[in-house]
């Protein structure tokens, strides 16, 4: 019960941050993320395969994964598949925590496997680009931040394809 009070506080915690500063930044929800639909013929179980098999390659930590949909369903609640993976770079994470405790908001990076109420399979993550442009990295910190949403995005790709 700890781990869904947890996790029902921290998104909690995120959406009301999120709904005090979009306001005033002139931004909508929308544009603060990346998404990808899944193209035809590739199931989410594929997408899942294909997402783990490509961070795995890419030397990226899968730390955690939150079947959400069969949470809420344990709860009563029905629910649509939705599922939480967070991918990390021990290295990275420690120089961006190093620079700014701030980042602790932001790991691990998130992608989130979810359908929608037509049938269709998405693939949702942070724009990291949002992020990295506010942030006033140094150049070598940059770079990393840089990797790791290509990183994100080529996991992302990879998934909404279904490549192996």
């Amino acid at each position: 019960m700890r781990k869904i009070h947890r996790f029902g506080l921290l998104t909690a915690l995120a959406l009301w941050l999120a709904l005090q500063i979009l306001p005033t930044s002139g931004m909508g929800l929308d544009e603060t993320v990346v998404k990808m639909p899944l193209a035809e013929g590739v199931s989410m179980d594929d997408a899942v395969d294909s997402m783990l098999l490509r961070a795995n390659a890419l030397n990226f930590k899968l730390v955690a994964r939150q079947p959400l949909h069969k949470e809420l369903e344990a709860l009563g609640i029905e629910s649509k598949r939705i599922e939480i993976f967070q991918f990390c770079d021990a290295r990275i994470a420690a120089q961006m925590l190093a620079e700014n405790l701030a980042f602790a908001a932001y790991l691990p990076c998130r992608i989130t496997l979810i359908e929608d109420q037509k049938g269709q399979p998405w693939l949702i993550t942070l724009d990291l680009d949002k992020v990295i442009q506010m942030a006033d990295l140094p150049p070598a910190l940059k770079e990393s931040a840089i990797k790791v949403r290509d990183t994100i995005r080529e996991i992302m790709t990879a998934g909404a394809s279904g490549e192996l």
